[in-house]
């Protein structure tokens, strides 16, 4: 039974109400109503995974996350975690979290990644794992594609977070399922999967209605489109 995610899902509308967000979900007829996929989201901030399992819920889904050990070991958020049935990543034991992963899809749940494993500061699509590719596969499951954007404005990497900004557009765009299949290369898919993570970011980039105003700092936004974020190049350093 479900006792624990729907009222997190209740509390964290009621917030985005309060918050005033403009939440826009774009192509969740992507998201099967029934059977397991895998969500490969992008990752620009803190929230994502909160944004991310919106694109599931008109479809009438509730998406199990894989997050790391010690939000699990957190002891307000680890019960809320484990009530909501999400998947901890013990880096100790990664063997066990992608089996666990691959049995939830295999027995109908929507599991949500982020392949990318951190936070990208340049706010383009850094080199990603191979895991939700092989999980996908193993499974006979699809793979989605999912980018969130403007939840960056509200608490990121390096940025203190402001919750507290009122009227921020946040934009959940998901994309077309494909299939991996064990005849095809591993590599090459999980650089197809980047691909089609990096087209739908910037085309969800782009889509995006604000800009920022005249004297803000366009932090938020990628170099290549006029921000102050670091280049690919740069954040690459900055993690050495």
């Amino acid at each position: 039974m479900e006792l624990v995610y729907p009222p997190v899902i209740l509390g964290c509308k009621t917030l985005f109400r309060v918050l005033d967000l403009r939440l826009d979900v774009r192509g969740a007829e992507h998201i099967p109503a029934s059977g397991g996929a895998v969500l490969a989201c992008t990752h620009v901030s803190y929230l994502d995974f909160i944004f991310c399992g919106l694109a599931a819920l008109p479809a009438k889904r509730k998406t199990r996350f894989m997050a790391k050990q010690q939000v699990f070991a957190n002891r307000i958020a680890g019960p809320l975690m484990r009530g909501m049935h999400h998947i901890p990543v013990d880096r100790a034991a990664g063997q066990a979290s992608y089996q666990a992963a691959v049995t939830a899809l295999r027995s109908g749940e929507v599991v949500g990644v982020f392949p990318e494993a951190t936070i990208s500061q340049s706010f383009t699509v850094k080199p990603i794992k191979t895991g939700a590719v092989r999980m996908a596969e193993e499974a006979g499951v699809p793979i989605i594609p999912v980018a969130v954007w403007g939840s960056q404005r509200l608490w990121t990497k390096g940025r203190p977070k402001n919750l507290t900004q009122r009227h921020v557009p946040v934009l959940i765009s998901v994309g077309e399922p494909f299939q991996p299949s064990a005849e095809d290369d591993l590599e090459a898919q999980t650089a197809d999967l980047r691909t089609r993570m990096s087209a739908l970011l910037d085309a969800t980039q782009r889509a995006y209605p604000d800009k920022p105003k005249p004297g803000d700092d366009p932090f938020w936004l990628p170099a290549h489109l006029g921000g102050t974020a670091p280049t690919p190049e740069e954040a690459a350093l900055d993690a050495h």
